[in-house]
């Protein structure tokens, strides 16, 4: 361990370990090499393996997360990340929409409607998803299972990879729970949680240039409720700044300032990002998936894979083969892990978030929960896996994606999600979860 002083007049210390830092760059270094071969495998391997560790770095660095735009505001009063959060979907859905016209001018046709007539589909369009009662439930269901656990779906890789014990743990249930959502699917789908549906493609109804002003308009309500609220906690005397911790901010600037120095290092590899910094480099990356595989960003499918993996074929406990969720999934199975884009960007998330620790010399394995707190992330796990399922997404897919590619679906899973999360929180002070 190494004390870095950046002022001896100011208190503004910090110790960062040498060794984590050389095991970053090894590790870095071995990620380099192994995306390389994953690229020469199938290019798509490669890319989202360096997609994933990119998201997961920005999220780590940022401390980017959907839960937090809920359990922070509504705990403390700040509404940063909310704001955010709001900020990341308006950027995001106007680029979103650009890529959707120009693809639509020249022919192509949202996925469910492209699939019968033969037409080019819309990159994205394939989350234009049926708005039902199981997008309520389950974003529900969500909400309440991502404050039990701390996380969303790529806060719980994020988590994972930062060496949070909980994070592992939430991580395993959340995929066996979307391992029997995935099982549960027929019933849902016969059942009248989803008979009872609209699917709606915004733009049909609004056009492109409406439906980036109702959009936005609607991002602007929620911002300025957002804001009122903040002012009235301040009000209150109940509004809680967020701190940053000392190691993560930004260090005086030295009076003989050299490039190559410790200020330098600290601030590309150390310093805490801001919000918007990590808002806009997730829409970046988000638009990368769009445009090199023509589909959008999801999570939890990718972990009913893992459960499938995990029960099937490695402890040979049931068979999968025979579910209709995972018809037409059968040969990514057999392929295997390292052989699944969407496997790689999840793994990469994880690994990108152990990177950006590793790199700031900071990273440590989190065990401070008890036995009963355990129970508690495995429900929380649970309860995210199988509301993702029936939800058909996560705060990922049925939310982020969702609203960006325009579908009515993503607006109708956020409330569902934000009551949830409300619930969640309410549930989590009163049983003292240890988080």
């Amino acid at each position: 361990m190494t004390t870095v002083k950046s002022d001896k007049t100011q208190n503004h210390t910090y110790e960062i370990n040498k060794n984590q830092v050389f095991i970053g760059f090894a590790l870095l270094a071995a990620l380099v090499v192994f995306g390389i071969f994953q690229y020469n495998k199938n290019y798509a391997l490669g890319l989202h393996l360096v997609i994933g560790l990119t998201i997961g770095y920005v999220m780590q660095r940022s401390r980017f997360g959907f839960a937090g735009g809920i359990r922070k505001i509504y705990l403390t009063g700040d509404s940063s990340l909310t704001k955010a959060l709001l900020f990341m979907f308006s950027i995001t859905l106007i680029v979103t929409a650009v890529i959707h016209y120009g693809h639509a001018l020249n022919g192509a046709d949202v996925y469910y409607r492209a699939v019968e007539s033969g037409a080019a589909v819309i990159p994205g369009s394939d989350y234009v998803e049926p708005a039902n009662l199981a997008t309520i439930i389950g974003g529900i269901l969500f909400g309440i299972g991502m404050m039990l656990g701390g996380g969303c779906a790529s806060g719980t890789l994020t988590d994972a990879g930062e060496g949070e014990g909980r994070g592992l743990i939430v991580l395993f249930f959340f995929s066996t729970g979307a391992l029997w959502g995935a099982h549960d699917m027929p019933w849902w789908k016969g059942s009248i949680f989803f008979e009872i549906h609209k699917q709606l493609y915004l733009p049909d109804v609004f056009g492109y240039l409406g439906t980036i002003i109702i959009s936005l308009l609607g991002f602007l309500a929620m911002y300025i409720i957002a804001k009122k609220y903040e002012n009235k906690r301040k009000k209150e005397g109940t509004f809680t700044h967020e701190t940053y911790a000392q190691w993560e901010q930004e260090l005086p600037e030295a009076k003989d300032y050299k490039f190559f120095s410790q200020e330098t290092y600290h601030k590309f590899f150390v310093k805490r990002w801001s919000f918007y910094t990590g808002a806009v480099c997730l829409m970046i990356m988000f638009t990368a998936i769009l445009t090199t595989t023509g589909t959008s960003w999801g999570v939890t499918a990718i972990f009913a894979q893992w459960a499938g993996w995990f029960y099937d074929s490695l402890l040979g406990i049931i068979d999968i083969s025979t579910w209709p969720w995972f018809e037409g999934r059968m040969e990514t199975m057999k392929a295997g892990f390292f052989n699944d884009p969407g496997s790689m960007r999840n793994a990469g998330i994880l690994l990108g978030a152990t990177l950006s620790l590793l790199l700031a010399g900071k990273f440590s394995f989190k065990r401070n929960f008890k036995l009963r707190d355990i129970i508690f992330y495995a429900i929380g796990g649970l309860m995210m896996g199988y509301g993702a399922r029936i939800a058909l997404g996560c705060n990922i897919g049925a939310l982020y994606s969702g609203i960006s590619n325009m579908s009515l679906s993503g607006w109708v899973f956020l409330p569902s999600l934000v009551t949830g999360g409300i619930l969640g929180v309410k549930l989590v002070k009163k049983l003292k979860i240890n988080l």
